[in-house]
């Protein structure tokens, strides 16, 4: 599969993967600022943003996708940073393709099991009657009975898309999402990776509980667990410059 991705700066490569409800427009700002040490790559998963859909939601065919893309690119070897649902498609790649990662980050997500905690987000998407809306703010009225944040709202409506006609649509494969979410709420499975990760978990979130830790272990043997003060789940939005540095840290360690 063709993924959809933007690139920019010089150096080895860094590979950054977004969550679930994301795409690669989300890390335009941590782009341009690793891009001043690497030649930085920000793709689209399958099913979202503008990359191609596809039912099969499972980690071995996102990570297939990624390992696509390097060859494409002719990328030996690449440092992927990847958050929530793409840290699981990076721990993923590691685990299936370990000479192809150089160095992995893992943002605010461990490899585990996660309860299905998105039902109320798949119903209010599936609420918004996209042939009456005539404005996000219509669709945003409807999310609003679903989805409480206001922040998590605009997120989500970064994926409602005008089409040719001018009606409106979903750019995400709801469906194909909210059908196989089994898959992408299970753990990645494979041969530990021995190379080098780090894990940071938010001081405000509970995406990577210390009872988590023996799991991260167990496939990151040479894993750093890190804590970043003050930020929830989306950790290079809560406190960029300190998620910018300590990530900086450790892919320019030798």
């Amino acid at each position: 599969m063709k993924l959809n991705y933007f690139q920019t700066g010089a150096g080895p490569h860094l590979i950054l993967l977004h969550g679930l409800f994301g795409s690669a427009g989300n890390f335009r700002t941590l782009a341009r600022q690793f891009g001043e040490y690497f030649t930085v790559s920000a793709l689209d998963l399958r099913n979202h943003g503008a990359s191609p859909h596809d039912d099969d939601v499972s980690f071995d065919a996102m990570a297939a996708d990624i390992i696509e893309f390097m060859d494409d690119h002719d990328i030996d070897q690449s440092a992927v940073m990847g958050h929530s649902l793409g840290g699981k498609v990076a721990m993923q790649i590691a685990l299936n393709y370990p000479d192809r990662i150089s160095k992995l980050v893992i943002g605010d997500i461990a490899p585990v099991a996660y309860p299905h905690h998105h039902d109320r987000i798949f119903d209010g998407l599936n609420a918004v009657d996209l042939k009456a809306i005539t404005s996000r703010r219509e669709a945003e009225k409807t999310l609003a009975d679903y989805v409480d944040i206001p922040a998590v709202r605009l997120f989500l409506l970064t994926n409602l898309v005008r089409t040719e006609d001018q009606s409106f649509a979903w750019r995400i494969n709801i469906r194909a999402l909210q059908d196989g979410y089994a898959h992408v709420a299970q753990r990645p499975s494979g041969v530990p990776f021995q190379g080098p990760s780090l894990f940071i978990r938010g001081e405000l979130s509970d995406y990577i509980k210390e009872s988590y830790f023996p799991a991260i272990y167990e496939l990151f043997p040479q894993a750093e667990i890190a804590t970043l003060d003050g930020a929830g789940h989306w950790l290079h939005a809560d406190k960029p410059q300190d998620y910018i540095e300590m990530v900086l840290n450790f892919l320019n360690r030798k």
